[in-house]
């Protein structure tokens, strides 16, 4: 497994971000049973970038929390069978690892979330990891019965690492 883990911002948190980050993604994997090594690049920046970046990539001229960008195209979510009819196009050639996407995370709004919300900086990371590793599994929450299904799985990602509300 590869995650690369990229900060753009001089906004320290006060806890190993690069474990945090690694702990939920094994468990999404785990959760999900994906039967695959993945790479996975991951941004860390402000909320001035991520908002950039929502602009130019989904029209919303806003700073957001978390963006995903999923590389495979599920024909339901989690469905990795899909994978292996386009070997070339999902799997980089020289690890053989799934190129699962990208995630981009504003450490701004990680610290002021956190402190809206009421629970921990290491929560509220967590929270965004686990819900961007499920949008790069093709589940999504526009509708609101999709909206249940990632709320719980997010829920069991977290409870799993226990790593709670407070």
């Amino acid at each position: 497994m590869t995650i690369q883990i990229e900060r753009e911002c001089q906004v320290e948190l006060e806890f190993p971000v690069e474990e945090i980050i690694t702990l939920v993604v094994e468990e999404a994997l785990s959760y999900e049973n994906c039967p695959y090594d993945i790479e996975l690049n991951v941004l860390l920046t402000d909320n001035a970038a991520i908002q950039e970046i929502n602009r130019e990539q989904r029209g919303k001229d806003e700073p957001t929390d978390v963006l995903s960008f999923p590389m495979v195209e599920y024909a339901a979510p989690a469905d990795f069978s899909v994978v292996e009819d386009c070997v070339e196009e999902y799997f980089n050639p020289e690890t053989g690892e799934l190129l699962l996407g990208d995630i981009v995370i504003s450490v701004d709004k990680v610290i002021e979330q956190a402190e809206s919300y009421g629970h921990s900086q290491k929560r509220e990371l967590a929270f965004l990891t686990a819900h961007s590793m499920l949008h790069l599994f093709g589940y999504d929450h526009i509708k609101e019965a999709e909206r249940l299904v990632m709320e719980e799985k997010q829920r069991e990602i977290l409870s799993n690492l226990r790593i709670g509300r407070g």
